[in-house]
């Protein structure tokens, strides 16, 4: 028998031929060429970097940030109390908080822990950013949410390392230079309005969170006993609440700010309480509002013992 020719094996090796280049495809996208294997390589480190994110070690960073959480809106809600007393001179915020322990024996070594647990906050908020909320539906705003979070908490970490190195300016005096600096720009007013409208509408979900219950979805209720769920939830109900209104009149003040061209007029939580203090019953009023903080802060305390993570 004669042996095949070539012309006859030649659709065998085309095959082959096809096969491979199948196996490295090139995609091409102007301007760039991905291939199979770089595609590869990013779901390799995507996969690498949600595994990270769910490890035990994440879980010690994500309970240390809680933590820190609490810790800071217990100190707030302190020092907010004995400014409604008359007590105390500080600043009834973050800021006033830090200042606090920066005055005690002990207090470099909290802040320390507490500017690394901001830290830590941060960069749990960011992976929920990037690989969802757990407890909380699919969607972007949940992971906005969270991302925002991790500025915030980024900037309070930034905050008590300027404090650890005495070079804090005052809180309050900082958002009023960045609202009256806005306000000279055009479209400024409008901007800092939109702004405080927003800060309004935090507040006001966070009223509806804690009436609602909702947080209780990210707790791991099965750990809990009965009582320790009840407890917990009274808790995070009054803390919840009491949060969202600082928050909300915070808002109304920086929209007053912008209605009236006034940038002292805005502020944050200090301002916020200060504001209460100056109304009829103001003192109670005030002295209301920092005790929801500070029970906010040992709910917090719950939450980094027992939040789904």
């Amino acid at each position: 028998m004669h042996a095949p020719c070539s012309s006859q094996r030649m659709p065998r090796s085309i095959a082959f031929a096809g096969r491979r280049l199948a196996a490295a495809r090139v995609y091409r996208v102007p301007g760039t060429v991905v291939t199979g294997m770089h595609s590869a390589s990013a779901a390799g480190i995507t996969r690498s970097a949600r595994r990270a994110s769910g490890s035990p070690a994440a879980h010690v960073v994500a309970r240390a940030g809680l933590t820190a959480r609490g810790v800071i809106y217990i100190l707030v809600g302190w020092v907010a109390a004995l400014v409604a007393l008359g007590q105390s001179s500080r600043e009834a915020d973050q800021q006033g908080a830090l200042q606090l322990l920066a005055g005690k024996s002990y207090g470099l070594v909290l802040l320390w822990l507490l500017a690394l647990g901001f830290a830590a906050y941060a960069l749990w908020r960011l992976s929920e950013a990037a690989f969802g909320v757990t407890g909380d539906q699919r969607g972007a705003g949940p992971r906005i949410k969270s991302l925002a979070r991790a500025v915030i908490y980024a900037g309070f970490s930034y905050l008590t390392f300027t404090v650890i190195a005495g070079h804090a300016r005052s809180q309050a005096g900082r958002q009023e230079d960045v609202t009256a600096t806005a306000m000279q720009h055009a479209g400024g007013r409008v901007l800092v309005g939109v702004v405080g409208l927003v800060v309004v509408a935090c507040g006001i979900a966070l009223v509806v969170e804690g009436v609602r219950k909702r947080f209780m979805k990210y707790l791991d209720t099965a750990k809990m006993t009965a009582r320790t769920r009840r407890v917990v939830q009274v808790l995070g109900v009054t803390g919840t609440i009491a949060r969202g209104v600082v928050f909300a009149l915070a808002g109304v003040l920086v929209v007053d700010a912008a209605v009236t061209y006034r940038a002292a007029e805005s502020g944050g939580i200090d301002k916020a309480l200060l504001t209460l203090r100056d109304q009829p019953f103001g003192e109670f009023l005030c002295l209301a509002a920092a005790l929801g903080l500070l029970v906010f802060g040992i709910y917090g305390l719950c939450e980094a013992r027992w939040r789904k993570v």
